[in-house]
């Protein structure tokens, strides 16, 4: 790779990180293609972006963005997971990943500027996602008006009930 390849390579990566809300660094080091193969298909899935580094060049990149602190953690094989819109995604997948094989490791991650640990990144995973959150917030808004919906037609039903009983004991 000559430098100016490596400068453009900079340049994106660094316009990358300063558009992404999530970045996930792990190291990837012992884990096999199949593995490394399904990792990449399911984050694809999930609309992350992933792949391999050089330090180096991620350095360079962190400078002056809101990651500059994941340069500390830049050692050794480096493989990059960018989320833009849903963060818990990745770090599920991520964190499944390197509990299923004891090879592919979590170094760190940055979540809207912040900095994060492992165990920050692993809390994050046993989060619902976005799609369980609006569903369990829709519900939650939800549950007054069927209260009230369900409390308005029971009057009449309980109208009609007496009515009935009084109906039978005058039969009887």
């Amino acid at each position: 790779m000559n430098r100016t390849e490596k400068e453009q390579i900079v340049q994106e990566l660094a316009q990358r990180l300063t558009e992404t809300q999530a970045i996930f660094l792990a190291d990837y080091r012992g884990i096999n293609v199949d593995q490394a193969t399904q990792l990449r298909r399911e984050l694809t899935q999930a609309g992350v972006e992933y792949r391999v580094v050089k330090n180096s060049l991620l350095k360079l990149a962190a400078q002056g963005t809101s990651s500059e602190d994941l340069q500390s953690y830049c050692k050794g094989p480096t493989a990059i997971a960018l989320s833009g819109t849903d963060p818990v995604a990745p770090a599920k997948i991520l964190s499944k990943f390197a509990k299923e094989i004891d090879a592919f490791e979590l170094k760190a991650g940055v979540l809207s500027g912040k900095l994060m640990s492992v165990a920050e990144i692993n809390a994050l995973a046993e989060l619902p996602s976005r799609e369980q959150l609006l569903a369990m917030a829709l519900s939650s808004m939800n549950a007054p008006i069927t209260n009230f919906v369900g409390t308005m037609a029971a009057i009449p039903r309980s109208l009609v009930q007496v009515l009935n009983a009084i109906g039978e004991n005058k039969a009887a």
